[in-house]
């Protein structure tokens, strides 16, 4: 169950790792409502899923989708919600969002766009929700992180060792 504190604001870390010759990953994610939570009390909050027929950019999608979802299915869709991901393709999307449409998600090519689906329950979802989308760089040497990148590392780490465990 997640917990709430203060009601307002909730923070999501999201990350994927992905074998793309089994086509298989584990996506992850943190939900986490007050920032200043001793790191220790947060490592059994990590939650894990693994996917399969995915690769690594549908991974990150699938991942953000999931986490959301669960937080719509708690019905506190009145929260703001800060994503943390170091997915270059979930940060652009709100920007794409017009473009992706008024072209029914085909490219220049008049080919349909890979993910073209998880691209519509993205924004169907977020529509209903005030989220915003942050970058995280992710993969940084330990001296160089601060807490949102040492949340994010509880993520990435979870992710990757579900899948080597499993390979």
């Amino acid at each position: 169950m997640i917990k709430f504190h203060n009601g307002n604001r909730l923070h999501v870390f999201t990350d994927g790792s992905v074998s793309s010759k089994l086509k298989r990953g584990y996506g992850a994610y943190l939900v986490v409502a007050d920032l200043n939570e001793s790191m220790v009390s947060r490592n059994g909050t990590v939650k894990l899923k693994r996917f399969d027929q995915t690769s690594s950019t549908k991974l990150e999608l699938q991942t953000v989708l999931w986490a959301l979802g669960e937080i719509v299915l708690t019905g506190r869709v009145n929260l703001a919600i800060s994503v943390y991901t170091d997915c270059q393709t979930i940060i652009g999307l709100t920007e794409r969002r017009a473009r992706l449409e008024e072209t029914e998600y085909f490219s220049k090519n008049q080919k349909r766009l890979n993910n073209f689906e998880l691209y519509q329950e993205f924004y169907q979802l977020t529509s209903d929700l005030n989220c915003e989308f942050i970058k995280v760089a992710g993969h940084q040497q330990s001296h160089k992180k601060d807490e949102i990148d040492k949340l994010f590392g509880l993520v990435d780490r979870a992710s990757r060792r579900a899948l080597r465990e499993e390979i």
